[in-house]
């Protein structure tokens, strides 16, 4: 060993080479970055979440997209809209005409005609019954036969069926009147004439044919979305969720929604038990006032129809354990309160103390 030491004396070129200044800089710079890509795996939270795409859509049937009918047959006599006009409950929307300009008055006299015979057969059913009474006295007494008796009671039971066959004939008289007499078709309620689909006085339209596409107005809006099979089972009613806008500005950090930019707070208010016919399944997700955040945009801006997209908070993860799960296409983690393997451990623990 000392001989060595001696050698190497000889050779100072071998002495003077060290390790370059950048190498240990780089190896110590590597060595912070991945002590630094470590932690920030292991300690850095990620809200796990699912999401889709979907449209704006109203819970209340009522308030969406309906067609207005005409509800006599006819031609349109006058127009009170058109395409884009406000209207108010009760505003007249046409008016139509039917082909017959005399049918409203013949079925006035029609029905005069019955109102007639029905008096008349009030009037025979009366005097029959008086003529019953009667020969029931005298077949008691003993004065007449009981084939008058019985052919009394015969004639009262006809004049009976005249008198309903004459309020039958009033009351269809009175439908038809009152049917021809609705002629004037009006709003169902506040919104806007979206499109004109009748014709004009030269076109014959008939029961139910659609004239006019109606929008209700200040409805209250929710997003439409749908999620993958695997995912809508960890989705429950009232869970958190943010929505963005298809045309809003927005910076979108799924996992860190707190620092996400131009997303709306909602909540989810319906789930459907059955899927889509694609397999997917649709989830209803509504505005949630938070104290100090946005509200969605107005209506004038996220029309109904509009595109968004939106996505179900679930459990809080390391980032590491995120990307392990994405990698491996697993499913998101079940919420605490709904895990059963965690509303066991308690129950296990406490019959093992008892």
């Amino acid at each position: 060993m000392a001989a060595l030491e001696q050698d190497m004396a000889h050779f100072t070129a071998l002495r003077d080479v060290k390790l370059p200044r950048i190498f240990r800089t780089t190896f110590m710079l590597l060595l912070a970055a991945f002590l630094a890509a470590v932690a920030f795996l292991i300690y850095v939270p990620w809200v796990q979440n699912v999401g889709g795409r979907g449209v704006i859509t109203t819970l209340n049937p009522n308030e969406r997209q309906q067609d207005i009918n005409a509800l006599v047959s006819g031609r349109i006599e006058e127009w009170f809209v058109r395409d884009g006009s406000a209207v108010k409950k009760g505003d007249p929307i046409a008016r139509i005409a039917d082909i017959d300009p005399q049918l409203i008055q013949r079925l006035e006299a029609e029905r005069s005609q019955v109102e007639v015979q029905l008096q008349a057969a009030k009037s025979a059913q009366a005097t029959a019954e008086i003529d019953l009474r009667r020969m029931q006295e005298l077949f008691q007494a003993g004065l007449v036969a009981r084939r008058d008796y019985e052919q009394a009671q015969i004639r009262v039971d006809q004049m009976r069926g005249s008198v309903a066959e004459a309020q039958a004939n009033l009351a269809r008289t009175n439908v038809s009147l009152s049917r021809q007499s609705n002629q004037l078709v009006t709003a169902p309620r506040d919104g806007f004439i979206q499109s004109i689909n009748g014709g004009d006085a030269a076109t014959f339209i008939s029961a139910g044919d659609i004239l006019a596409t109606f929008v209700p107005e200040n409805s209250e809006r929710v997003i439409e979305v749908f999620l993958d099979g695997r995912d809508v089972g960890l989705v429950e009613i009232g869970a958190p969720a943010r929505v963005q806008f298809e045309g809003w500005p927005a910076v979108q950090f799924s996992g860190w929604p707190s620092v996400a930019v131009g997303t709306f707070a909602g909540e989810v208010v319906a789930v459907d038990q059955s899927a889509q016919i694609d397999g997917r399944f649709r989830v209803l997700i509504r505005e949630k006032i938070i104290e100090g955040q946005e509200v969605w945009p107005d209506e004038r801006y996220v029309r109904f129809g509009a595109v968004g997209q939106a996505w179900v908070l679930l459990e809080t993860v390391p980032v590491g354990y995120e990307i392990w799960r994405q990698l491996n296409n697993f499913p998101p983690e079940l919420p605490v309160e709904t895990n059963p393997a965690s509303a066991a451990a308690p129950r296990s623990a406490s019959q093992q103390s008892g």
